[in-house]
């Protein structure tokens, strides 16, 4: 392709209005700048995305997942982190409480709503959807990963199961953050010891990565420096906005952090993840979305707490109401469930049909059920998802443990040709293996 594709060109051209109304200094209604800020933030992803994807042609594959695999997820960190940092502001004016005696909602809980609703979403939209567009495309009742695809899936085990004990816990504090970056530390040394392949690139991704060396290497960059400067300057006027938006419109601002929000930032990942399911690069599709679930449970829950020490100037931890340690409990049974379901590295259409399923009934039930037992709904379906975790587990007990061998201490080489043949490079070397054995059979 010589001309850069349209879909690049209106992603540029969707963070050009948040650019100018920052820089310019507009101040438009709250919803107007919800809008504006948010599809900015939405542009800017879609650049990171597609930068990181052409920088698989340079970088090694140990530094693309310890580092571009973060680059790809800065908006959503950026705006949480937003939300972490006035929770912190707010703990060092008025408490524990984190909001003035006249607020309905404290900043710290604004905090954890974002980055709960982030993770569900993610679980709950993302990977039935790449499943339904599988099967809606192919015909077929599911998507196999491949053995390699154990790693973060074994990673992905530890972390639920740690957080499993967050919400019966007042704060989450730096003894947390020490955990979840061990295990984000462990994960991203383990993948980098995964042979590098040949990206599958497509897009406006495929457009840079088909440029000479030096201009690749320019844009990419220029990609990355751009993307980062729409996000840092629209990511704090998109959290006012919204909380603003909440206040004027009679909107729980909660419900708009919890889930407008991490919408705004997780849109690019699963389109992106919905185009490959759509071209039938199933597994790679669903393999990117459990990778990004990994570095949002590990790495990001991890680093609120610095934030919010560095924000409130202590070290007594972020707060966790009680409506908080419900999010969490059933964010995490959502992670449990999820993980059972592809305990034998396939998810079915019935898996995914459970996942997109249980996802919608909590607004659903949160609609119906009486404002005194509000709260009740979220551990009674979180009960649900444990149950479910448990009855799965029983049934693909035979599947665990391998499972769990093979993400975390078997050896890259010994994952076997599932591995190799996902690059073109491993195809080549089967096909050429394969020729030598019949010239010897011959």
């Amino acid at each position: 392709m010589r001309r850069p594709p349209l879909s690049g060109l209106l992603a540029l051209a969707a963070t050009l209005p948040g650019v100018v109304a920052a820089l310019s200094g507009w101040e438009p209604a709250a919803p107007v700048a919800a809008v504006v800020f948010g599809v900015a933030i939405v542009g800017s992803a879609f650049l990171l995305a597609w930068a990181a994807e052409a920088a698989q042609v340079d970088v090694s594959a140990g530094l693309a997942v310890a580092v571009l695999a973060l680059i790809a997820v800065l908006p959503e960190y950026a705006v949480d982190f937003v939300f972490t940092w006035r929770g912190g502001a707010a703990a060092a004016e008025h408490g524990v409480a984190c909001k003035a005696a006249d607020e309905s909602t404290s900043a710290c809980s604004l905090a954890l709503a974002n980055m709960t609703g982030a993770n569900r979403i993610l679980v709950g939209v993302g990977w039935a959807l790449v499943v339904l567009i599988a099967w809606r495309r192919s015909g077929r009742g599911g998507i196999r990963l491949q053995r390699a695809d154990a790693v973060p899936l074994a990673f992905l085990t530890v972390a639920s199961l740690y957080c499993l004990i967050l919400p019966f816990k007042r704060t989450l504090t730096l003894l947390d953050t020490a955990v979840l970056l061990a295990v984000f530390i462990a994960y991203s040394w383990r993948v980098s010891r995964a042979p590098a392949g040949d990206p599958d690139l497509i897009g406006p991704a495929a457009w840079v990565g088909a440029m000479a060396k030096k201009p690749r290497r320019a844009t990419v960059i220029g990609l990355f420096v751009a993307a980062a400067g729409v996000i840092l300057l629209s990511a704090e006027r998109f959290a006012e906005s919204l909380v603003e938006t909440g206040a004027e419109l009679g909107v729980s601002e909660f419900l708009l952090v919890q889930w407008i929000a991490p919408l705004a930032s997780e849109a690019p990942e699963l389109l992106v993840a919905g185009l490959y399911a759509w071209r039938l690069h199933t597994t790679e599709a669903l393999g990117a979305l459990v990778s990004s679930k990994v570095n949002q449970w590990t790495l990001l829950v991890g680093t609120l707490p610095v934030v919010f020490a560095v924000s409130s100037g202590g070290t007594s931890g972020l707060p966790i109401e009680p409506a908080q340690r419900e999010e969490l409990l059933l964010t995490a049974a959502q992670s449990v469930l999820a993980i059972s379901l592809l305990a034998g590295l396939t998810l079915s259409l019935r898996a995914a049909a459970t996942l997109l399923v249980l996802f919608g009934a909590q607004f659903v039930l949160a609609a119906v059920v009486p404002p005194d037992l509000h709260g009740k709904e979220r551990i009674g379906l979180s009960i649900v998802y444990l149950a479910l975790a448990v009855v799965v587990l029983v049934r693909k007990r035979r599947s665990v443990l391998p499972l769990l061998r093979d993400g975390l201490v078997t050896p890259y080489a010994q994952l076997g040709d599932d591995l190799c043949c996902t690059t073109t490079a491993g195809r080549l070397r089967v096909r050429d293996r394969l020729r030598e054995k019949i010239h010897v059979r011959s």
